[in-house]
């Protein structure tokens, strides 16, 4: 299999090289590349250098000059395609099946580029003629002239259903294909093309290969369906995939003289733009939508400390809240993001316009991190003036923590909420830690009612948290799945086991066993240790590897939770006998029973619970 220029050039654009080859090479930043040591040849002074921005490395000491494919090749002995499969998958890519279209695909999309770079001298052109005079007039009522709008790839598209059209069909386009790249729009009822951009500053948008990929258009009539208009999607553009001005700020914050440790995220083209007219180049823009995951790591292939500049409103607490929690199973250490909310409900073109450069920078500068930002989320939510709403903000918390997947970073914030929950709330009860639950005797009821309510435990669900006790490892690498099953009366039990291996306590003082004891599960733990056995056969017996036994649990208990509609509408019928107990409505007790017979006899064998527990 073949694989095209274009699939190699996005390899390269996702991969940071100096990342892959530090693996290997200790490497150290001078100006902009990073140099070592040759790993080809002894030396005492450094000679090889890698070059982020050029995507190459070179060895003077030898002579060895090659991108990330030939470092694979050289230093682990790989096939090209073995180097390619590797590379693919670090970068998140798919490695192409064998297609005999590839290459003519690849080449359309060649052509399609050209298109744009066409499109692109047109409406620069047409913003210095005759129909760009209101557009020219606007952007220097913002402080933009022609060195801004050659610097910034600005141009007008006048306001005309064929201006485009005719201009690039002249130099040779066919019309599908500039429908193909999203410049013109083919009607549903099959008639004649037209443009997609009229009476709109354009924006030109580059993707991470500095192709000229889409357009986005700013309208100047108010009178627009919509103000800002983006280039569809199509074969060369994915909203997704691609960021503002990216190219640029990545190579802006690669120079060691920016001192950035990541970029920056405005909200818009006019604000990216701002940052760099104030001498701060590595800033970015989304295309409209929210910060997604392709886009994240984007940013975090140019810094692991990207900022995300907000307006201090509302909809832009709103924007930060999500991207805040969109990145939360994304963390990783040395990849975070920070946040900056702009006074008194200003942009950042408005700030550089009224108060210059230096309140720009200084306001950019600062930052809060992404912890602050996830607390204030939750904290803001309610008044936490009881003990209810303060057992539901923990709640959230805990949440929020499960949704991080990296364990260290997910310690490291854990501990960041526990040290904030005590400086609002006071020292954590004795023998907790920070906001995790004790395990709490509930206060006597007659007997009766409690059978009623509660009901026997399902003997699959004693299994599962009989195992995340027994297997300390299944409960902290399935923490995810545990935390989202109906555990009933043992969900005190099941939040303990989540706190302690949370804090990597299963290990230490006795194990996870001693920790839950000492949190007043004692009485619990004696009964579900009379199931060991069939709960150590129902993983695979004795024989079985720490992997097997993860895949078995997992597999129980996927299949727990397809069957939780029918434990929970279990529960819902209890409540409802319990209270026709209550209320000794005999004529209505006796129609209940009957419903929950009938629901009893439907239901399968593998879901009965043992009426000796509970």
């Amino acid at each position: 299999m073949r694989l095209t220029d274009d699939f190699k050039d996005e390899i390269r654009a996702r991969i940071r090289l100096s990342d892959l080859v530090g693996k290997k090479v200790s490497l150290k930043r001078q100006g902009r590349e990073f140099a070592g040591l040759s790993p080809f040849k002894k030396e005492k002074t450094p000679s090889f250098f890698v070059n982020d921005e050029k995507r190459f490395y070179h060895c003077f000491a030898s002579g060895e000059h090659g991108d990330a494919f030939d470092w694979l090749m050289k230093m682990e002995g790989l096939s090209f395609m073995e180097a390619a499969e590797q590379l693919a998958s670090l970068a998140g890519l798919p490695l192409p099946k064998a297609d005999p279209e590839a290459a003519r695909k690849a080449e359309a999309s060649k052509s399609l580029v050209e298109w744009m770079e066409v499109a692109q001298r047109f409406y620069s052109a047409q913003l210095r003629s005759g129909a760009g005079a209101d557009a020219r007039k606007y952007l220097e009522g913002r402080g933009y002239g022609p060195a801004e709008w050659e610097r910034y790839e600005i141009g007008f598209a006048p306001d005309s259903r064929n201006a485009l059209k005719d201009e690039l069909i002249a130099a040779g386009a066919r019309p599908g294909e500039l429908i193909d790249c999203g410049l013109l729009i083919a009607p549903d009822d099959g008639g004649t093309p037209y443009d997609r951009f009229r009476g709109r500053i354009m924006f030109a948008i580059r993707d991470p290969r500095n192709r000229l990929v889409a357009f986005g258009g700013r309208a100047m009539s108010a009178n627009a369906r919509a103000k800002y208009l983006n280039s569809p999607e199509t074969p060369i553009f994915h909203k997704g995939h691609n960021l503002y001005r990216y190219p640029q700020a990545r190579r802006a914050a690669s120079d060691p003289k920016s001192g950035a440790r990541g970029l920056i995220v405005a909200e818009g083209y006019f604000d990216a733009i701002a940052f760099d007219r104030a001498g701060l180049g590595h800033a970015v823009a989304p295309l409209g939508t929210a910060l997604g995951e392709d886009q994240l790591n984007l940013l975090w292939r140019a810094g692991g400390e990207p900022v995300l500049c907000f307006d201090g409103d509302s909809a832009g607490q709103m924007a930060a809240n999500r991207a805040a929690e969109r990145a939360l199973p994304l963390l990783e250490p040395g990849r975070t993001l920070r946040f900056v909310f702009l006074p008194d409900g200003k942009d950042p073109d408005d700030v550089l316009r009224d108060e210059g450069a230096s309140a720009l920078k200084e306001a950019v500068n600062r930052t809060r991190p992404l912890a602050s930002i996830l607390w204030d989320m939750e904290f803001e939510k309610e008044p936490l003036d009881d003990p209810d709403r303060r057992a539901g903000f923990r709640k959230r918390l805990r949440a929020l923590l499960y949704r991080i997947e990296n364990p260290a970073v997910r310690e490291e914030y854990q501990r960041e909420f526990d040290q904030r929950m005590e400086k609002a709330f006071g020292s954590p009860a004795r023998g907790s830690r920070g906001y995790r639950r004790r395990g709490v005797t509930p206060g006597a009821r007659s007997e009766t009612k409690r059978l009623v309510e509660t009901g026997p435990i399902p003997t699959r669900l004693r299994h599962l948290i009989l195992a995340a006790i027994e297997f300390p490892e299944i409960a902290e690498n399935q923490a995810e799945m545990l935390a989202g099953l109906d555990c009933g009366q043992l969900t005190s039990l099941r939040d303990a086991i989540l706190d302690t291996v949370s804090y990597d306590e299963a290990t230490q003082d006795g194990g996870l066993r001693n920790t839950l004891i000492n949190k007043g599960f004692d009485a619990q733990l004696r009964r579900l240790d009379l199931e060991r056995a069939p709960m150590r056969a129902g993983l695979g017996g004795d024989t079985a590897t720490a992997i097997q036994r993860e895949e078995a649990w997992t597999r129980l208990a996927s299949d727990y939770m397809e069957h939780s509609g029918f434990h929970k509408k279990r529960q819902e019928m209890r409540s409802r006998l319990a209270e026709e107990i209550e209320n000794d409505d005999a004529e209505t007790l006796r129609g209940l029973m009957e419903e929950h017979r009938r629901g009893r006899a439907k239901r399968q064998p593998a879901d009965a619970p043992d009426e000796g527990q509970g």
